[in-house]
């Protein structure tokens, strides 16, 4: 599980000089509100906001950034309200964490919605800071990460509203490796078996490529030896 310490360790990598209070602060008051919460994989709630919040220093977000994602589903899971949010931690991070509630709480009625480019101008649109997006982004990767503690409908569900709408939104951020491994994961659950013949043909590849190494090597160092 990722530790605080992980967060602010990964953000002085790239912003040495910045005040993780805020973080800290964020981190203290996530883990207050969701108390005794658990998630269905056994682990506690806040393990959930602490992963969101490591991803976000993977795309190297600001610290604003990092506190909501460690703050993104009080709103919505909790009984903290967005004025005491505003209150503890500036309007700009209620503003971030009041976004991603929203688009948690839209509704995609039917696949062939979920597939319309319609929908993901609407996320786009209705953030008007692209932070939100980002949060969503790396809350979705995480919640695709551990889908396997789900009912397997649900799975399905989620990964194909994850295919449909979070890997293309990755996609137009430019987050590539979101893309693929959102991507990577649907396949996993949408169409196990392609997902595991295709697994074994890379793994079959890799055992050639090091076999194949191994000989060069091995007709290098025989030659080398010859000049000895």
């Amino acid at each position: 599980m990722i530790r605080l310490n992980d967060i602010t360790s990964q953000l002085s990598s790239y912003h040495p000089k910045g005040d993780v209070e805020i973080v800290e602060k964020a981190y203290v008051y996530s883990a207050k509100v969701h108390q005794g919460q658990i998630r269905l994989s056994g682990e506690p709630y806040l393990s959930h906001p602490l992963e969101v919040a490591y991803i976000l220093t993977q795309l190297k977000m600001d610290l604003i950034c990092i506190a909501a994602g460690l703050l993104h589903d009080t709103i919505e899971d909790t009984d903290a309200s967005l004025e005491e949010i505003a209150h503890l931690f500036g309007e700009e991070t209620a503003n971030i964490v009041d976004g991603v509630t929203k688009i948690n709480k839209m509704q995609f009625a039917s696949r062939k919605e979920r597939q319309a480019e319609n929908f993901r101008k609407m996320i786009l649109a209705m953030s008007s800071d692209i932070r939100v997006i980002l949060v969503k982004l790396a809350d979705r990767l995480h919640n695709m990460r551990t889908l396997g503690f789900q009912p397997s409908e649900k799975q399905r569900i989620i990964a194909r509203e994850t295919l449909d709408i979070y890997a293309p939104l990755a996609g137009r951020m430019g987050i590539y490796w979101i893309k693929s491994e959102l991507e990577d994961l649907c396949l996993y659950y949408l169409e196990p078996e392609i997902y595991k013949k295709i697994k074994a043909d890379i793994a079959e590849r890799e055992s050639e490529r090091k076999k194949f190494v191994r000989e060069v090597k091995e007709i290098l160092l025989t030659k080398l030896a010859g000049f000895n």
